[in-house]
């Protein structure tokens, strides 16, 4: 395989902290050819739900009986139900369904998930949130009619249902197929929040919000809060989109940058050479 050059960048000896899990591998190469150091504490791992029986119930019934509407809140969820679907030779029968229904997704990943099966989205997220889907289902006739929820890790995401069922719409079929589980050990987080304490880093780069959950979650286990939000404060933060600004801002956590538009690692990037610009 050959070796990509380097590029000159102002991210040249810049020192970036990297929470991801999943594709942590190609993140730290986009920054390390741009000759940032990179810190990899990948703080989450993502794993297949482990009642894989209501799964596979939920493919059956999905295949028997399919929703007018299957929102899509992840890429990840698409794929992972796609991969139940194949170790239970119901791949092809929930693919010529998934055909039929009309599909909602929330944002690029999910559209690129079904893009891999050779399917389109009827209906985008008028913003890759909640909010967004909503805003979506706003201007669609919902009366009567059936809809099934493939959701984000294992939020239920209270207010997408409820908001489903103001308008008039019960029984929502809502469906997990992955959870998020803890990666790296407490010492390598503890490390990082250290690290942010003391200033030696240049950027932190959010790409989910469990990764934020758990940063939090082991500062306080430890009594490093203070110390984490001091760090915090003196270091550059980028979220990758919307949802993970949000969730920064709920820990009050000032995000400096964040990508226009697209919310996916590259774009990340490029908002990131801007800001040391």
């Amino acid at each position: 395989m050959s070796i990509k050059s380097t590029i000159d960048s102002s991210l040249k000896g810049k020192t970036v902290a990297l929470p991801e899990s999943r594709q942590l591998d190609v993140l730290a190469a986009l920054f390390e050819r741009r000759q940032a150091k990179v810190l990899r504490v990948p703080m989450i791992t993502i794993l297949d739900s482990p009642n894989q029986d209501s799964i596979v119930c939920w493919l059956k019934a999905f295949i028997n009986n399919p929703p007018r509407y299957f929102i899509i809140l992840t890429g990840e969820g698409l794929r992972r139900l796609v991969a139940v679907a194949e170790r239970n030779k119901l791949k092809n029968d929930f693919i010529c369904k998934l055909s039929t229904v009309r599909k909602i997704c929330r944002g690029p990943k999910p559209v690129k998930a079904l893009k891999e099966v050779g399917l389109k989205a009827e209906y985008l997220g008028k913003e890759p949130t909640t909010e967004g889907i909503i805003a979506t289902l706003e201007s669609l006739n919902l009366k009567n009619i059936d809809i099934a929820v493939q959701l984000y890790g294992t939020d239920p995401n209270l207010s997408l249902i409820e908001y489903l069922r103001s308008r008039g719409i019960s029984d929502v079929r809502s469906i997990a197929p992955y959870i998020y589980a803890e990666h790296s050990d407490s010492a390598k987080v503890i490390d990082l929040i250290e690290h942010l304490h003391a200033d030696n880093v240049d950027l932190v780069a959010f790409t989910s919000k469990p990764q934020v959950k758990r940063l939090f979650s082991i500062a306080k286990e430890y009594g490093l809060e203070s110390k984490l939000m001091e760090g915090l404060a003196r270091t550059h933060v980028a979220a990758i989109g919307p949802i993970m600004q949000q969730e920064l801002q709920d820990h009050d956590v000032e995000v400096s940058v964040m990508p226009e538009g697209k919310y996916s690692m590259k774009p990340l990037i490029k908002a990131v050479e801007s800001l040391f610009n």
